[in-house]
């Protein structure tokens, strides 16, 4: 979570990373809406849990309706304080993420992707880091997921992945091969921490 500038900038350059972004990083005027969209994520997380005063509060306002207009623009519905650094999201497109859930770093969500509770409760998935979502994969439920585990296109996960390094497929989701994420996610994620 971010609770300070430094993890700010963190989470900023992870990011970056994430999406495979230049050194610079800076969005270009027109297009580069997602990575626009990241980044008002992280200044409403920054928002939210650090900024205080009056002045800090009409900030945290400001940036509240602009990451309002570009997430119903995008199609997106992810809420603050839910991923850790390293978020990517490739391609516009609807993705639905309940408050409630907990996502690792370096984690990529693909178009169509939807993770929420189920049943009128409040507890969502608990999710571990480098994961990869296909395209219109389905997590309902508080169910768990390891680390490094890649989810299949379509799938439909029910029950928790306990096995990490695994990729997982169907519906509902069974594992398919012992294959980790990594060759879905940003392979500059990995150089810099030397994994």
């Amino acid at each position: 979570m971010i609770d300070s500038r430094e993890t700010y900038q963190y989470y900023i350059k992870q990011d970056r990373l994430a999406l495979g972004r230049g050194k610079d990083g800076r969005p270009r005027f027109f297009g580069d809406e997602i990575w626009k969209f990241e980044i008002l994520l992280r200044k409403v997380e920054y928002d939210l849990n650090c900024r205080r005063g009056p002045a800090g509060k009409l900030i945290g306002k400001w940036h509240k309706v602009w990451f309002h207009r570009l997430s119903v623009r995008l199609g997106f519905t992810i809420p603050p304080n839910v991923f850790g650094p390293g978020l990517s999201i490739p391609h516009y497109g609807t993705i639905v993420v309940h408050g409630n859930v907990r996502a690792g770093k370096n984690c990529r969500l693909q178009e169509g992707v939807t993770i929420g509770a189920t049943n009128g409760s409040h507890e969502a998935a608990v999710i571990g880091d480098n994961c990869y979502f296909g395209s219109g994969v389905k997590v309902i439920g508080a169910v768990c997921i390891a680390d490094d585990v890649a989810v299949g296109a379509n799938a439909v996960v029910t029950k928790d992945i306990t096995e990490p390094g695994t990729t997982w497929a169907g519906i509902p989701a069974k594992k398919i091969s012992g294959q980790d994420s990594h060759s879905n996610l940003c392979g500059a994620l990995f150089a810099q921490a030397g994994d």
